[in-house]
């Protein structure tokens, strides 16, 4: 199982690597899930978790908190209480709003076109009120909105393809395609980001079912 090439697992190796914090990582059979897995994370039987310390915490975004709590020597938030709010918003908004995406790609019919109109109108509303004219979502560095929305940078290339629908217009999107092209030129983020042909491979065989984020 290629667990790598799933976003919410992508989320927090960025992170760690970000803020430089040294890690040991493991490999998870999905289709085989391991003792330590369903101990760490008997709720979800997900990936990722997070060990620290003898302890567990699931779920991507609350890792990322909990390692913006814990390591705050390199932060990935802005100072200003304000801009922090504003910031949790847009993390929440694509965490809500996105699912409309995978909807999209394992759908058809008028279950698809919902989910296509859907996603134009959340790609619409990060276009006109997410982004300015900073160069990342928070300022001049990458923050963990930038890495909440990291997915659409690579994933909603492959989804499109996939399923034959193109949400990404640049003539429509153009602060989105600046955004894309400055998180994927930074150096953490190429070397992270899975290969879209490798994706392809990945996500081709899934058909109706909902790949992760």
């Amino acid at each position: 199982m290629w667990v790598w090439l799933q976003g919410r697992v992508i989320k927090v190796l960025t992170a760690l690597k970000l803020k430089g914090i040294p890690y040991e990582s493991f490999e998870e059979d999905l289709s085989n899930k391991s003792p330590l897995l369903l101990q760490c994370n008997p709720v979800h039987k997900k990936i990722p978790v997070l060990i620290h310390g003898g302890k567990s915490i699931c779920e991507s975004m609350v890792i990322l908190e909990y390692m913006e709590e814990t390591w705050p020597q390199i932060p990935l938030m802005p100072d200003d209480p304000y801009e922090r709010a504003r910031a949790r918003f847009w993390v929440k908004f694509v965490e809500d709003k996105g699912v409309a995406v995978w909807i999209m790609f394992h759908s058809s019919g008028e279950e698809q076109e919902k989910a296509v109109k859907d996603s134009l109108e959340m790609l619409k509303t990060i276009e006109e009120h997410a982004l300015g004219k900073k160069r990342f979502f928070c300022g001049d560095k990458i923050s963990l909105v930038d890495i909440a929305y990291g997915w659409i940078a690579q994933w909603l290339a492959v989804l499109e393809e996939v399923a034959g629908i193109k949400l990404m217009e640049p003539q429509k999107f153009p602060r989105l395609h600046t955004w894309i092209k400055n998180f994927k030129d930074e150096p953490i983020i190429k070397e992270n980001l899975p290969g879209h042909d490798e994706m392809l491979v990945y996500f081709k065989p899934l058909g109706g079912r909902a790949p992760s984020r």
